[in-house]
């Protein structure tokens, strides 16, 4: 049976994915408090983190609030499960992709070092005229009337 804990957070969860039938809060106390693993479908982790974490923080926000009510501290992990591979991630079709094998790595071009130091560190005068072209453009545009 789940605890209050496990059913707040899971209650929340399945309201935001397309797939709620695959969310599942694991529930472990240690030394630090209350640990709830919560797993979904891959598809739907982008759903439960939101734009920069701002979802996941929400949910611990609310967990922090349900800890207060009852002295426990608690954490939430979201635990990103892929086990499917997705098709935009991989460059083979999905059907293509046969079992956990990891793609072969390629080896690195071969790099002219001598090559690379004239490209970055190039002509200083060079550098010293696109710097006063790049000035003369800011102080032209300076001047327009917006």
């Amino acid at each position: 049976m789940a605890t209050i804990d496990q059913q707040f957070v899971e209650y929340i969860v399945k309201t935001l994915v397309n797939n709620p039938d695959k969310v599942i809060v694991d529930r472990q106390i240690d030394e630090k408090g209350v640990l709830l693993s919560l797993t979904v479908d891959p598809e739907d982790v982008g759903r439960v983190i939101g734009r920069r974490g701002a979802t996941a923080q929400s949910i611990r926000t609310l967990l922090r609030a349900l800890g207060t009510k009852n002295d426990a501290r608690y954490n939430l992990k979201i635990v990103n499960d892929e086990t499917a591979p997705r098709a935009e991630k991989s460059e083979k079709p999905a059907e293509a992709v046969e079992g956990p094998e990891a793609p072969a790595e390629e080896e690195p071009a071969e790099v002219d070092e001598s090559a690379v130091a004239e490209d970055t560190f190039g002509d200083e005068d060079e550098a010293s005229d696109l710097a006063e072209k790049t000035r003369a453009e800011l102080a032209d545009m300076d001047d327009l009337d917006i």
